[in-house]
């Protein structure tokens, strides 16, 4: 923490709004210590929340607009690249819309605390139409809350923080190689949920012409299950006719139930 106190002594409030920017599209990057060492920097006079938090709201906030933006053009294909790294990525997107679904609007206010949701958030916003407006609204107080929250924080345990940067600094070279070693498994932690999710880049898909053929032909033993997520569904929607509507978050459960018999079809957004 002593170096990057000095990191952020130093380089200041750029520090702090490229931190929070890169957390908000996407980057692995822990915003939040940033912003509590920033609150830990203002108790030791460094540097002046009254300049480090409008910058950093100002950051997160074009790291979010952006994500809007390009949420709102590209639908869910944005939305399953973040998904990618994530530790259950099949399940990503279903857990942050149905977030949407359950808590609506106030779901981009507390986004920020909720771990993968924090990056969704607001290009779900962006693929759910919402308007420009609300979402400058309701993402400045969610952007707002998080950065008072842990530089406020920071600023009135900066005392404790003083007293761990010392213990560090008494261990000496052997506390550099456990932050060291802490880094190299974060790093590699997320190098392995890459690996092993590998197989989800690719989606097998069936043309549509070819399930059409085979309701022509044999229709009772084809079955077409409606998967659309929360957002774009609801139960006047239209639907392929002869579909079956299942829930997206219980499908593991529901498609036990179903016939083997069948040839089964998924159609989502």
């Amino acid at each position: 923490m002593r170096d990057l106190l000095l990191l952020i002594t130093r380089h200041g409030y750029a520090v702090v709004g490229l931190a929070v920017f890169l957390e908000a599209v996407g980057v692995p990057v822990p915003a939040a210590l940033i912003l509590f060492v920033a609150g830990v920097g203002a108790a030791l006079n460094k540097l002046s929340l009254t300049l480090a938090l409008p910058c950093a709201v100002a950051a997160m906030m074009l790291g979010d607009s952006l994500l809007y933006v390009l949420g709102r053009r590209t639908g869910w294909f944005l939305l399953g690249y973040l998904c990618r790294i994530s530790a259950n990525p099949e399940s990503c997107i279903l857990r942050s819309a149905e977030s949407f679904y359950k808590r609506g609007r106030v779901t981009l206010v507390i986004a920020k605390f909720v771990p993968g949701v924090n990056a969704m958030a607001a290009p779900l916003a962006g693929s759910m139409n919402m308007s420009p407006g609300q979402f400058l609204r309701l993402d400045f107080l969610g952007v707002s809350l998080y950065t008072v929250t842990y530089s406020v924080l920071g600023f009135a345990c900066s005392g404790f923080a003083e007293s761990v940067v010392r213990q560090f600094h008494l261990v000496g070279r052997g506390a550099e190689y456990l932050v060291v070693a802490a880094m190299a498994v974060y790093v590699g932690y997320y190098a392995w949920l890459y690996w092993k999710q590998r197989a989800y880049q690719v989606v097998p898909r069936v043309p549509v012409e070819e399930v059409a053929r085979q309701l022509m032909e044999n229709p009772s033993h084809v079955l077409l299950i409606d998967v659309r997520s929360h957002g774009y569904y609801d139960p006047g929607a239209v639907r392929i006719q002869g579909s079956v509507r299942l829930e997206p978050n219980k499908l593991k459960t529901d498609l036990g139930d179903l016939s083997k018999e069948k040839a089964i079809y998924l159609y989502c957004t």
